[in-house]
């Protein structure tokens, strides 16, 4: 089974298989939320955190070991300041400003 569905603005993707599984969630599977500002970012972040030593680049671990990515909606545009790059992997939550 395959399916899309939206809560609030945000369109996720979910699929189901017959076949057993026996293992959880992992970071190889993870939840991409586009943030409209740092406001977002800091409520979600605060709302969906569990596990700090997860925290990478905007990506963190809720309670239940399901992966998040929560980034600004203007990633790309963002990425192209200079030392953007490096910037990013010296956070853990996304700070828009000191990117």
């Amino acid at each position: 089974m395959f399916s899309d569905f939206r809560i609030g603005e945000q369109w996720f993707t979910a699929m189901d298989t017959v076949v057993e599984q026996d293992f959880s969630f992992t970071c190889g599977m993870s939840l991409e939320v586009a943030c409209a500002d740092q406001a977002e970012i800091d409520r979600l972040w605060g709302a969906l955190s569990a596990v700090p030593e997860a925290e990478q680049c905007g990506w963190l671990a809720d309670k239940f070991g399901v992966s998040w990515q929560i980034v600004p909606a203007n990633m790309g545009e963002l990425m192209e300041r200079p030392n953007a790059f490096q910037h990013l992997l010296e956070m853990k939550k996304i700070v828009i400003a000191e990117i």
